[in-house]
């Protein structure tokens, strides 16, 4: 199976977020290149939060070109097989953290964006880092840090508050299971 293929079972699974979900799945159909960043008129992209094993702080990343405080994540690549996959190779190459592993249920949320390469059609996962996890810097961000999540609409814009508030969610969810 392609990532193009993966990417709309995905999309075709994800229960909520109706419009946006359809927006995606409809720019797929019209672009076999879509997952690529060759693809002009927009393409996925897949980004993972990464929270704490307790739940209640997320490492971010203040981004080397757009100078803002995000999750991780970026580009698919021609060796990502899933759409997972590809966001937790993102996490864990921008955080520097070994054994994250990604909460159940597929993707948290989606957010579609412009930057200065075209749209992207973000999707969002969640990564729980193991404890005691020390992360690394890498070449794409400026600073990583850990911020309590109350605290995260004072350091970023609203798309991440969303994924943060959609993340925790799940989490309730999953601890009321």
């Amino acid at each position: 199976m392609s990532l193009h293929d993966d990417a709309v079972l995905v999309l075709q699974e994800y229960g909520d977020q109706p419009e946006l979900r359809r927006a995606y799945l409809d720019h797929l159909a019209a672009h076999p290149d879509g997952m690529w960043r060759a693809c002009t008129d927009g393409h996925i992209t897949a980004s993972a939060l990464v929270i704490d094993p307790d739940g209640g702080r997320v490492l971010l990343t203040l981004h080397r070109k757009l100078r803002q405080w995000l999750q991780m994540g970026g580009h698919c690549e021609p060796r990502d097989t899933t759409l997972a996959g590809a966001a937790l190779r993102e996490a864990t190459e921008e955080s520097g953290i070994a054994g994250l592993s990604l909460l159940p249920g597929g993707p948290v949320r989606l957010d579609r964006h412009h930057t200065p390469c075209a749209w992207h059609l973000d999707v969002q996962y969640a990564a729980v880092a193991p404890p005691g996890a020390v992360e690394v810097i890498s070449d794409e961000s400026l600073e990583l840090r850990w911020f309590p999540c109350a605290q995260v609409p004072d350091v970023a814009d609203k798309s991440v508050v969303r994924l943060v508030e959609a993340t925790r969610a799940r989490l309730r969810a999953a601890g009321a299971r």
